[in-house]
């Protein structure tokens, strides 16, 4: 059963012509087998439990369910109900009794878990290899970093273990992993997804995002998820419209030529330049954008007020247990201990300038079209320097959180 198709479409179809849904769960539990990556799942649900989740969604009604049947999995720092949550730390661990909202919403629309998937410690990250368990194989190439924060959703996707997996995006941890391992990520607007269940990184800019085989289903799923939920203070009530049609012209913003950052990667840069060809073949108007206010936005993300969020989140816990933490994110999130809160609303106060200015080239075209990452580094590239090596991952993401934009 390794060739069945694991989109939610052929899946559907697939039930529809007769497919048994203990068959899926055959399939999934081969390919993870097949994976022999120890990395991807900090906990996998048993078999047993799998088939009792299974057999509780009833007979095959894609009306009422219209995810039912499909495996997915959650980013382990998201809560479901009976699996240990532990943000990659094991001394944080606990084990909700009630899933986070997201996970409830696509467990109602027939959507079942496979398990928990690994990520950079506290979402502290673009990496992938933060990590106290070992460190999930890129699906395209092991010698390259998986990308995180949310690395074991994205290879579990990549590798067909599942049609869909839930990450979090904070500064480019749903879209990283997501370009790394060649699959759709979708960050969307803050708080169109609950956060109620999701271990904080930053309040004010974590997102609960989308891994996915295709763009319908990446999309499907987030209609299913997205919902007001008032006990999020940050949830908003975003309708969620169909995917629109194309219009005749798109207006695609894209960096300026001479703003553009491949750090020497020529064929990032070949493969970008193709990408616009294409659109430009499909009748798209490219307008080049001064991106420098774009950059220095992205650069407050690593200053005061998001890097003191951060310790705020898990500060009763990192002041008691610091000794447990992975040595990076140790050093970054105990940076804030030096910050005052002076620090912080500069950072605020520099981010209100930067909106002010950049709004207006925002709404100026339909849509942004720039690298997901500049380049890509191996795991001994990022373990001999971890800072930067992150840091420049993050280079076309993490300005996207703070301007409130979707990606």
């Amino acid at each position: 059963m390794n060739d069945i198709r694991f989109d939610i479409a052929s899946l559907r179809a697939a039930y529809q012509s007769g497919l048994g849904i203990a068959e899926v769960i055959d399939a999934v539990l081969a390919r993870i087998d097949a994976a022999g990556d120890p990395g991807i799942f900090i906990h996998l649900a048993t078999k047993e439990e799998i088939l009792a989740e299974a057999e509780a969604l009833g007979s095959f009604d894609p009306v009422a369910k219209p995810l039912w049947g499909i495996p997915f999995a959650v980013k382990d720092n998201i809560d479901v109900a009976g699996m240990p949550t532990t943000a990659a730390c094991t001394e944080y661990a606990y084990t909700p009794d009630k899933d986070a909202t997201v996970v409830a919403r696509l467990k109602a629309a027939g959507a079942f878990v496979v398990g928990k998937t690994n990520l950079d410690q506290f979402a502290t990250g673009l990496v992938g290899v933060r990590t106290p368990w070992p460190i999930p194989r890129n699906a395209i190439d092991p010698k390259l970093v998986p990308g995180g924060s949310s690395s074991g959703s994205a290879v579990a996707t990549a590798r067909g273990i599942v049609s869909f997996a839930l990450g979090t995006d904070t500064a480019g941890s749903g879209r990283i992993p997501a370009g790394l391992n060649s699959i759709v990520g979708l960050k969307p607007t803050v708080g169109a997804l609950s956060t109620t269940g999701v271990v904080p990184a930053c309040r004010t800019l974590d997102c609960v995002s989308v891994f996915a085989l295709t763009v319908d289903d990446a999309y499907a799923v987030f209609s299913v998820a997205a919902a007001h939920d008032a006990a999020d203070p940050y949830s908003r009530a975003i309708a969620v419209q169909p995917l629109a049609a194309r219009p005749p012209v798109l207006t695609i913003g894209i960096p300026e030529k001479a703003d553009l950052k491949f750090f020497g990667d020529a064929s990032m840069q070949a493969g970008f330049e193709a990408a616009l060809k294409s659109l430009e073949t499909l009748g798209a108007r490219l307008v080049e954008i001064p991106f420098g206010d774009f950059y220095a936005t992205a650069d407050l993300l690593y200053e005061g007020a998001w890097v003191a969020e951060r310790y705020a989140a898990i500060r009763d816990f990192f002041e008691a247990n610091e000794a447990a933490l992975h040595p990076v994110t140790r050093k970054i999130i105990g940076g804030a201990r030096n910050l005052s809160a002076a620090d912080a609303f500069r950072g605020l106060y520099a981010l209100q300038a930067y909106k002010a200015r950049l709004t207006p080239v925002i709404a100026s075209v339909d849509l942004f079209c720039m690298p997901t990452a500049p380049t890509h580094y191996s795991v001994d590239a990022v373990l001999a320097d971890p800072i930067v090596t992150n840091s420049r991952l993050g280079t076309y993401t993490n300005f996207v959180n703070l301007l409130d934009m979707c990606g």
